[in-house]
């Protein structure tokens, strides 16, 4: 069946179902396959639960009419969302970065959707899967499409990019995340950069980070409209403080910004809400308003008070640039009683024991007295200090339950493997 053929079928049934656990009726089911499982032994289950098709790449399983054999599932779920996409007439905002992507999403999208019905990545939906997924649920009526995409290794986002065929781009920062699947720092920035290369190769444009002089590097040759404390950036903005939420004072418009988002980390991810707000003409009150009602949730720089004490919950993710951001703004925190709970920082690969042992140095270095470190890597990289070490994020909230901590501010940071939210209980 060509692609084409596969588009029709698609438009009598515009659901896609991939987990016959959330199976929807009508919808059309891509068998997917990964290490540990085999979507084609699935395919009859999913018609018995109300799919229109189930699309299979092993003949064993096509057994009936409503199965559809193809060479490669996944391969064709990837097209037709290609396909798809090259239907839709509208701008598409395509995210990447090392940190910072979905927060950066959801300020986008809260701006933006003062003034145009906006599509934006579900959740963290940013992957190889996630991403034709997403482009596939966008519809006739959408203004606006804003893409996130994720990558764990050199290539996935020139991949994503062919599929979602963003005409705008941000990269958030690149730092040292997923250097396990990279290989190095320096892979890094070419996986991160793939977005530019795919918009100065279509023409498009890139909203840039004026203070950051690697993306600036990489941006030589491309469309640009920039944000920073530069006062040659389109949009010039001066960081006011993060005690502990973000305030600013944007300068082109003379309007101050008080958000709820904590940490100066958050700054950045401010001002390209602001830069894709004024670039796509929303009016300067409805951009305030929209980043003034914006919260956090989902474990990403929540801030929560619990008893006598003030949590700072980063527990979604963890990498080492994320980690010092974190711990940087930490310091700038007022308070008399400070305690810091940590835990691993995964996907680092070779790396890993010498980026947790520069974490513990700046630790030492800040002077901290109370420190809680859960995980393998940091107990062992701890070995030369005494803090106190934990297993797994239960171990330190059965401890915390017996040895309650009071009167306190808290940060809770750490790879969403080690589940630091946990804790949270015991606080």
């Amino acid at each position: 069946m060509k692609i084409s053929e596969f588009y029709l079928l698609f438009k009598k049934h515009p659901i896609i179902s991939t987990d016959t656990r959330t199976i929807q009726p009508d919808s059309l089911f891509f068998c997917l396959k990964g290490e540990s499982f085999n979507g084609n032994k699935f395919s009859k289950l999913a018609l018995e639960k109300g799919a229109a098709y189930a699309i299979v790449d092993e003949k064993e399983f096509a057994t009936e009419d409503h199965i559809i054999l193809v060479d490669d599932a996944l391969k064709t779920l990837e097209d037709l969302a290609t396909y798809h996409r090259s239907q839709l007439k509208i701008p598409v905002i395509g995210i990447t970065g090392s940190n910072g992507k979905t927060t950066t999403k959801e300020l986008i999208l809260a701006v933006l959707s003062k003034k145009y019905k906006v599509f934006a990545t579900q959740g963290n939906l940013n992957n190889h899967i996630g991403v034709p997924l997403s482009v596939l649920q966008i519809t006739s009526d959408i203004e606006i499409a804003v893409i996130e995409m994720g990558a764990s290794h050199v290539g996935e986002i020139e991949l994503l990019c062919k599929i979602s065929q963003p005409k705008f781009g941000v990269i958030t920062n690149i730092g040292k995340a997923h250097l396990e699947g990279f290989g190095s720092f320096d892979n890094v920035v070419i996986a991160k950069t793939e977005l530019y290369k795919y918009l100065e190769q279509n023409n498009g444009l890139v909203f840039i980070n004026n203070n950051n002089p690697v993306l600036k590097t990489h941006a030589l040759n491309l469309q640009q409209f920039s944000y920073g404390t530069n006062q040659n950036s389109d949009i010039h903005v001066t960081f006011i403080v993060a005690n502990p939420y973000v305030k600013l004072y944007w300068e082109n418009k003379k309007t101050i910004i008080e958000s709820r988002l904590i940490g100066k980390y958050n700054f950045e991810n401010i001002l390209s809400a602001i830069a894709i707000g004024e670039y796509f003409e929303v009016e300067v009150p409805l951009i305030k308003e929209a980043i003034e009602d914006y919260i956090a949730k989902n474990s990403r720089s929540q801030f929560i008070e619990k008893k006598t004490n003030t949590i700072i919950l980063d527990a979604y993710n963890a990498n080492p640039t994320s980690m010092q951001a974190a711990l940087e703004n930490f310091n700038l925190m007022q308070s008399v009683n400070k305690i810091v709970m940590l835990g691993d920082m995964l996907e680092l690969g070779d790396y890993k024991e010498n980026e947790h042992e520069k974490i513990i140095e700046f630790i030492v270095e800040s002077n901290y007295q109370k420190v809680f470190l859960v995980g393998s890597i940091f107990s062992k990289t701890n070995s030369h200090h005494n803090f106190l070490t934990f297993a797994t994020s239960n171990d330190l909230k059965n401890y915390l339950l017996l040895n309650p901590q009071k009167n306190a501010l808290i940060l809770v940071k750490g790879s969403r493997g080690i589940k630091m939210e946990q804790v949270l209980e015991a606080l």
